[in-house]
């Protein structure tokens, strides 16, 4: 498999899980807002959160999907991911108080230590991603000289 077919297919993963992800949070817009305003998060963050989730891990789907924005749509993916398991992270520790999960559909349902499991594993993923773009393209230019 070539390294380009493998940065595809990291990306179409995360398509598949940022518009799941997106979706089921549109779809049961209230119960996201519910489950937002139950984090442990500024109040004034909450109310602009519950659309600029979604609308980013749509967005990520976008750049992730042209070919020519896939590389800033992977170093969005992992900033997203990294904040995501960043706070799952800080859940597992006992960090906050309140610990609803605010997430979409099926991993709504997780536990946080698989949840936590689950974010690592994607941004592992990710970083590959990023990792196999920067090296094809330097072999690329490796290449031509």
């Amino acid at each position: 498999m070539r390294r380009n077919e493998i940065v595809s297919l990291i990306a179409v993963a995360l398509i598949i899980l940022f518009s799941y992800t997106a979706f089921a949070k549109l779809i049961d817009m209230g119960e996201f807002e519910r489950q937002l305003a139950g984090q442990e998060l500024p109040s004034w963050s909450k109310a602009p959160l519950v659309w600029l989730i979604p609308a980013a891990e749509l967005l990520l789907c976008v750049l992730l999907i042209i070919p020519a924005t896939r590389l800033p749509g992977l170093y969005g993916s992992a900033l997203l991911m990294a904040l995501f398991t960043g706070y799952t992270g800080l859940v597992v520790m006992g960090y906050f108080e309140r610990t609803p999960c605010s997430c979409g559909g099926v991993l709504r349902s997780m536990g946080f230590e698989a949840h936590l499991v689950f974010n690592l594993f994607f941004l592992t993923l990710i970083i590959l991603g990023i990792y196999i773009f920067h090296s094809q393209n330097k072999f690329a230019v490796t290449q031509k000289t």
